[in-house]
């Protein structure tokens, strides 16, 4: 048997229904896929890639893409997608970390990885490339390698904003449990179709969206990424969609979403960075439906989700999801009381198997009792919904004093013609770190930071109140729309120092 590509794959053998709907060209039924996987996992093995061996891909989202990753899980190969907007350099570290046998890039990048590693071979979205010659040329199906629930299927690395990126070893049953657990909980089935428009190298949209996808047996429309145009007129045909805050946002300011453009969603779903409690509200008001946010992280998929009969209540995650178990602990990992805001900590089947060749970082971060130290920082409420209050390392000590960086983002979100804000943490001579908010306002706002400092003074305690405040047009996020805060101190790290 093979765990994950048994319960994922092996029923749509036959499946002649439609699985991925795409915005240019005929749909591919279940079936086709099925065999367009087989015919990569063939492709990867005349490649050289064997059993256990990894595989690294830093391709553009397609269906080829997905099915090398099929394909790979089928052949018993590890695979590790990387962000297309990784530097050579990155991609290079991925690879030599990995010990990948194969780097499987888009044509147009050949020239600048291919000294980053061992072999390099090509495969463009439309299946075209050096790869994709090998792909055409082989068998329809492949002998199922055999692979167990303990054994791994991939890496995924983390973003590396405060050291060394790692590569999170999830296995097949860390994949599936948490698939499992979703396709109950959302109660996705065979007669929704999925409007996907994330990218497939990050867990979200691989691992959430795909995954329980294949196991509802439901079509996706698979766009290449998120483009406005495309996904108001998929909206009136789909019934679930899975987006990060920026999808919402986007949306919103479009004046063509109003209830009758969504009447036939069941399901909206944000997650991968935190949703504006404002934007959950105005989301409601102008369609009628309440966003489902839930938490998840790489190296768990999954964590916990707001519930999908009952409250869905704005800027928190949930409570923890069937089979999981959460905690928020002090930094001894006792368990903190409602109310209390600690380190967030999670045990379960969705958590993964440790850092790839990094022992030590392991132990650190993975408890011998199997609870995962998160590095979120939360609190629960007394029926047990979760508020994550930001990261561990964005806690910021002033004057000996602790200071949450969201309950300051909530009061500053909430005045005025603020459009969204981060807090941070700079050198300050005196206090050893001062308070520093960059805000965003809205379109037709004229705010200063005079008038900014005024509101918040009866808001806040006098050493949670930001020591400055900044005016930006926009704050800097990556690919899946969280903020990067690491880059605004790095900005802004000489803020309080003397001229």
């Amino acid at each position: 048997m093979n765990h994950l590509y048994d319960a994922l794959f092996g029923p749509h053998r036959e499946n002649a229904r439609d699985f991925l709907i795409l915005p240019d060209g005929a749909p591919i039924s279940f079936a086709a896929f099925v065999a367009l996987a087989a015919q990569h996992a063939h492709a990867l093995r005349a490649a050289g890639v064997n059993p256990g061996d990894r595989v690294a891909l830093h391709l553009e989202k397609s269906p080829h893409m997905l099915a090398v990753i099929a394909g790979a899980i089928q052949a018993g190969i590890i695979f590790l997608p990387l962000n297309t907007a990784y530097t050579a350099a990155e991609v290079g570290y991925f690879v030599e970390n990995s010990g990948a046998r194969l780097l499987l890039c888009d044509p147009k990048s050949e020239a600048a990885l291919s000294p980053v590693a061992p072999r390099v071979l090509t495969l463009a979205a439309d299946g075209t490339g050096s790869f994709g010659d090998l792909v055409r040329g082989s068998a329809q199906s492949y002998p199922t390698e055999t692979r167990g629930p303990d054994d791994l299927a991939a890496f995924l690395y983390t973003s590396g904003t405060t050291g060394r990126s790692k590569g999170a070893m999830l296995s097949h049953a860390n994949l599936l449990s948490n698939a499992e657990v979703l396709v109950d909980y959302w109660l996705l089935g065979s007669g929704d179709v999925l409007l996907h428009a994330l990218p497939i190298f990050h867990t979200h949209g691989l691992f959430v969206a795909t995954n329980v996808a294949l196991l509802a047996g439901c079509p996706m429309v698979f766009l290449p990424k998120f483009d406005l145009e495309q996904v108001i007129a998929w909206l009136p045909k789909s019934t679930v969609m899975m987006g990060v805050p920026t999808f919402y946002t986007r949306l919103l300011e479009d004046e063509r979403l109003e209830r009758d453009l969504v009447a036939g969603m069941r399901l909206f779903v944000s997650g991968s960075a935190p949703l504006l409690a404002e934007t959950h509200r105005q989301w409601q008001a102008r369609t009628g439906h309440v966003i489902l946010e839930r938490y998840g992280m790489t190296e768990t998929n999954m964590n916990t989700s707001n519930p999908y009969d009952g409250e869905r209540r704005a800027g928190t995650v949930g409570v923890a999801l069937p089979g999981v178990e959460v905690r928020v602990c002090d930094a001894d990992g006792a368990v903190l009381p409602a109310g209390q805001i600690g380190m967030v900590e999670v045990r379960g089947p969705n958590v993964f198997q440790g850092y790839w060749q990094m022992p030590e970082k392991t132990r650190e971060e993975l408890r011998e009792t199997g609870f995962l130290i998160t590095g979120d920082l939360g609190q629960f409420s007394g029926d047990g919904y979760l508020t994550i209050v930001g990261r561990g390392k964005d806690l910021v000590i002033s004057g000996g004093f602790n200071v949450y960086p969201k309950e300051v983002e909530m009061a500053l979100d909430d005045l005025p013609g603020v459009l969204e804000s981060a807090v941070i943490g700079v050198p300050h001579p005196d206090l050893g770190e001062g308070v520093v908010a960059v805000v965003v306002p809205e379109a037709s706002a004229a705010l200063s930071e005079a008038d900014l400092t005024e509101a918040l003074a009866g808001q806040l305690a006098r050493f949670k109140q930001p020591k400055r405040i900044v005016i930006r047009s926009e704050l800097p996020r990556n690919t899946m729309g969280k903020v990067q805060k690491n880059l605004l101190r790095a900005e802004l790290a000489g803020l309080f120092q003397a001229p």
